[in-house]
């Protein structure tokens, strides 16, 4: 399932590939974020941190009309503040799909799957 985005020069398809890697390196890119994780971690029998070519299992899109809601699945370092990692994750995804692709998001739940102890 495809982002269709109509213009006056015609339609543009994004790919849900796409978007979920515009989606983890925002992720990714916050403090306190360790990683992405697997949505179905017990099923793809990977309990570990996704790389930046898997970021798609970590990420989940719902289109609806010309907006989408997009689930993003996270590992949380120990310690931190899991509400304020949280936000800021909300709010970094939410201004680079609009920024780099354009598309208005309606709501980016995140889902902290582990937590980690961060290495000094």
């Amino acid at each position: 399932m495809a982002v269709k985005i109509k213009t006056k020069d015609g339609l543009i398809d994004i790919s849900n590939g796409v978007i979920a890697t515009v989606v983890g390196s925002a992720a990714t890119s916050n403090y306190g974020v360790v990683g992405m994780a697997s949505k179905n971690a017990i099923r793809d029998g990977f309990d570990g941190i996704l790389n930046r070519a898997n970021y798609k299992r970590g990420v989940v899109v719902k289109s609806e009309d010309n907006e989408i809601t997009v689930d993003v699945y996270i590992i949380v370092g120990y310690g931190l503040k899991i509400s304020e990692v949280s936000r800021n994750v909300q709010d970094s995804v939410k201004y680079n799909l609009k920024n780099q692709l354009g598309i208005d998001t309606k709501a980016v739940n995140v889902i902290i799957q582990s937590v980690k102890v961060l290495d000094d």
